[in-house]
């Protein structure tokens, strides 16, 4: 008994106009169909024996990828089925509320969405303010010229405003890389227009052109433009726009669902009228960018990239503003798993290893914890508890699993039989931490180490949980300019709690300061801000067990906010944000680790360096 399959030998189920696509099989009890407005060459029927079918389906869902990066030419992809990855999450996920980073900090993400293989990464947005100028100026210079042996190096990418100064200053920070980009947007929906921009079409489309064209003056060849809101923008206006864009030297177009308000056969819907209405569309590439407010980014994303799109673009973790962005991980995964099969042939250049590891490290950098039931990198995401589950794993584990969790950097639990303890050394915590998908150079390793030791003294078995909440308090904090010494707290029933502080600064001198307060944590907070000499507010308290047991490490997290609040500017809106920094800390003392997320957020705080930031806006800096 066969099956069949009717596909285009070339392109993806959802490509082009007039187009159905149809499988039946005896294995189903019903054949599904999907029918999907398109124009793609002439189809191919194929045949395959059934049991073939599903015998290659189930052993191996992820077979490695036999594709090499094409070269990179800004406005054109040698092969029609590599997908650019473009990660914003140094610009858009950081517009989570509580997700400052440091220039540290965005530094060493950068480096490591390097390692992931992205295509594009945009740094952030340069007129914001001067530290993230500076940022992205740094990740220019560093990131954006370390090609690696097969020729690779990201094109670094920075935000802006349709206005000559956002764009000047985006261009003076990332005309260091390689392979630099500007990145400029103006909205065209009509409640944009109305309300927000108080602009006509006519003005509006006047204002892209000549910034485009502005930003091509300045030497800069990569320049990619947005249309904010594009999924609630009228398509005539829209084709119209992104036409006279393409004539005024644009080389990528985003697409963007700002309010995450399509429906994927929507947004597919939408990338085919674009490319088959926009004059010039086949001089550049079509990007995606899908907001998660009705949880459907990455089902978007993979429909516009099935539509035509050949740039997603995404976040670690899906991070971003309101619910998030499309997740890179769940986006690129998706791609690997299905996209030879059943996605007509698309593929990434990301190296999955990478992924566990550059999640873990925006968890920390940001503060935003990733939930356990989150695709790909959740902490339930390759947990099997049902009984029956359970059997099928023991038995073969493509039964449950459709991902193998070493594709993505996180080893099986050790299969060794070692168990870490007081005696273990160094060797043996260097692998599980590798099994967990932490790569640690020597100086991080010994920092985690007399760490781990002093855990090891008090616990009988120091477990996976432990270990990560090591190297959270160690390894992902930001450069220090204050670091507790000692602690001394008294508390009870019997009168006001007091606590006594020892701080080191960075110049190594020792400060004490003693306070009372309402508890334990509020005195240490207390005394520490007497030392500091900052109004700081705390905003958010939380602490956890990361086990079971009266011996578990507690895992602090704090959000704080200086009272002469550091700002800058909204990508988007051009208004003032009012910056928030997280901190971590963990440790068996539950005041320690309250102390130690303290003063990581205001290492955090201080070491972002206040600048004015610009205050120019797309509203109200006209064109020139």
């Amino acid at each position: 008994m066969a099956s069949s399959i009717i596909l285009s030998s070339k392109f993806c189920p959802f490509h082009s106009p007039s187009f159905s696509f149809s499988f039946k099989s005896s294995l189903l009890p019903r054949s599904p169909s999907l029918t999907y407005p398109s124009s793609i060459p002439p189809l191919k029927f194929l045949s395959f024996p059934s049991k073939s079918l599903a015998i290659s389906a189930s052993l191996n869902p992820n077979p490695p990828s036999p594709h090499r990066r094409p070269p990179y030419i800004p406005h054109h992809i040698p092969d029609p089925n590599y997908v650019r990855v473009f990660d914003t999450t140094l610009r858009d996920g950081e517009q989570s509320p509580g997700a400052t980073l440091t220039s540290k900090e965005k530094l060493d993400i950068a480096r490591q969405l390097a390692k992931l293989g992205v295509d594009i990464i945009e740094a952030g947005f340069p007129a914001a303010s001067k530290d993230d100028f500076e940022a992205v100026r740094t990740i220019a210079k560093e990131v954006g010229n370390a090609v690696d042996e097969n020729g690779y190096v990201p094109v670094i990418c920075g935000l802006s405003r349709c206005n000559e100064k956002d764009i000047k200053t985006a261009w003076e920070a990332v005309k260091y890389a390689q392979r630099p980009r500007i990145h400029t947007f103006i909205a065209t929906s009509g409640i944009h227009l109305e309300y927000k921009l108080r602009k006509t079409k006519e003005e509006v489309l006047d204002i892209a052109r000549n910034m485009v064209r502005f930003a091509r003056s300045l030497g800069c060849d990569d320049v990619e433009f947005s249309p904010e809101d594009a999924g609630r923008s009228d398509r005539e206006f829209l084709y119209e726009i992104l036409g006279e864009v393409i004539k005024a030297g644009a080389t990528t177009l985003n697409i963007p669902d700002t309010v995450g308000i399509t429906l994927p056969s929507e947004f597919g819907q939408l990338i085919a009228d674009i490319k088959a209405n926009t004059p010039g569309i086949e001089n550049v590439i079509i990007s995606t960018h899908c907001q998660n407010d009705l949880g459907l980014s990455t089902a978007n994303t993979i429909a516009g990239a099935c539509a035509g799109a050949r740039q997603v673009e995404v976040t670690i973790n899906g991070i971003g503003e309101r619910a998030g962005n499309a997740s890179m991980e769940e986006v690129v995964m998706a791609l690997k798993c299905r996209g030879e099969h059943v996605l007509g042939g698309l593929y990434t250049g990301i190296n999955t290893r990478h992924i566990v590891m550059a999640s873990k490290m925006v968890e920390e950098y940001t503060g935003l914890h990733v939930q356990p039931h989150k695709a790909i990198v959740g902490a339930n995401a390759f947990a099997h508890e049902s009984g029956i589950h359970q059997d099928g794993m023991l038995k073969h584990k493509g039964t449950y699993e459709i991902i193998s969790p070493e594709d993505i950097g996180l080893e099986r639990s050790n299969e060794a039989g070692i168990v870490l303890g007081k005696l273990s050394g160094r060797h043996a915590l260097r692998d599980r931490l590798k099994e967990l998908g932490y790569e640690l150079d020597d100086v991080q390793l010994g920092n985690i180490f007399w760490s781990f030791k002093e855990v090891a003294e008090q616990k009988k078995r120091v477990t996976d949980a432990d270990l990560i909440a090591l190297v959270s308090d160690e390894v992902f904090q930001p450069e220090f300019v204050w670091k507790l010494l000692d602690l001394q707290v008294t508390c009870g029933t019997l009168g006001l709690s007091t606590a006594t502080v020892k701080l080191i600064d960075a110049d190594g001198k020792e400060h004490v300061a003693c306070s009372v307060g309402t508890g334990p944590v509020d005195s240490a907070y207390k005394a520490i801000d007497l030392i500091i000499e900052e109004s700081v507010a705390l905003l958010e308290y939380s602490m956890n067990a990361v086990t079971e047991g009266i011996d578990a490490i507690a895992s602090t997290r704090v959000l704080i906010r200086a009272e002469e609040s550091h700002v800058s500017t909204h990508a988007y809106s051009g208004e003032l944000v009012h910056r928030t920094f997280s901190g971590t800390g963990a440790g068996m003392d539950i005041v320690v680790s309250s102390v130690k997320a303290y003063i990581s957020a205001i290492n955090k705080m201080l070491g972002f360096k206040e600048k004015s930031p610009t205050k120019a806006s797309v509203e109200t800096t006209p064109a020139s």
